[in-house]
């Protein structure tokens, strides 16, 4: 008997094989969440005070509460979301200035931007299959999406970083800020090259044909562009929230657009042949959008 595939237009991949690279990647990225932030309430119950954990907590709830209430994820999604969002805000948060002088900012800043991608035109995209469903984000895809920009300022950050690039202070630090923002900015130009080029690119391509809209690794001119430059908005907003140099805004900026003609290859190649999902290549995506960024501001030392 042959796997059955998933019904979405230009999908190969076995349901069954989905399904369980999601609900790995989703079990990971949860545990290792949990780790950073028990990691950062035990710092501030030991030596800070709860003071220092109060704020993040505090907006990573209220933020979760929202994306609910407009349906742009599930209560797993939001879950998942609100230790992401307490993870950017406390790990990368300005203690000389407000909350805004964080992550949260830029991570605002793709949740409005995506938002609005994703509800043009839905009407037309629902009659297509390629609509998101109404229920919003797994917590699958809120991982697939965000969970590297949480983990890379955290102190898996700064081992990977120490490990790998063996970056001295404070080239690790800005390594670690770059590498957040540019998994944010790559999530989404992903998200906003799809979202629109699947209702303004027209039939996009694939490799020098062309295909239905939905086909895995297909890109349009439109998409790209409306993603790069929702990447572009995304790094100019962390840029000034997270209190970067031109130089580190500017390689967290070409990672994420590296990293959005990755995921292209990706879906184009091992996507498309059902080897891997949608879930664990926008993971990828985000990763090698991280580790360019990081590996740029090495060469910049």
């Amino acid at each position: 008997m042959s796997q059955t595939t998933l019904s979405i237009p230009g999908k190969t991949i076995p349901a069954s094989r989905d399904r369980l690279q999601s609900q790995l990647l989703t079990a990971a990225c949860a545990c290792s969440l949990l780790l950073t932030c028990y990691s950062i309430f035990v710092f501030s119950l030991g030596r800070a005070g709860f003071a220092f954990v109060a704020g993040p907590l505090s907006i990573a709830v209220a933020f979760a509460m929202v994306v609910f209430a407009l349906r742009s994820a599930t209560l797993g999604g939001c879950l998942l979301g609100a230790l992401i969002c307490f993870d950017l805000i406390a790990w990368t948060r300005d203690y000389n200035s407000n909350l805004l002088h964080s992550a949260l900012t830029p991570l605002l800043a793709l949740f409005l931007l995506t938002w609005a991608a994703t509800r043009i035109r839905r009407a037309e995209k629902e009659r297509a299959g390629l609509a998101e469903p109404k229920h919003g984000r797994t917590a699958s895809q809120v991982a697939a999406n965000l969970a590297v920009a949480a983990l890379i300022v955290t102190w898996l950050g700064a081992w990977l970083f120490g490990k790998f690039f063996k970056l001295p202070y404070p080239f690790s630090y800005f390594a670690s800020l770059a590498a957040c923002l540019a998994a944010l900015a790559e999530a989404t130009a992903d998200t906003i090259s799809s979202e629109i080029g699947q209702v303004f690119g027209g039939e996009p391509w694939l490799g020098f044909r062309r295909v239905p809209p939905g086909t895995d690794g297909a890109i349009s001119m439109v998409g790209t562009l409306a993603g790069v430059a929702g990447a572009a908005i995304v790094t100019g907003i962390g840029w000034w929230a997270l209190l970067l140099t031109p130089k580190v805004a500017a390689v967290a900026f070409f990672a994420a657009v590296l990293g959005l003609f990755f995921d292209t290859l990706l879906g184009a190649t091992v996507e498309r042949a059902g080897w891997l999902g949608n879930d664990l290549v926008n993971f990828l995506s985000t990763l090698v959008a991280a580790i360019a960024a990081a590996a740029g501001i090495g060469l910049l030392r």
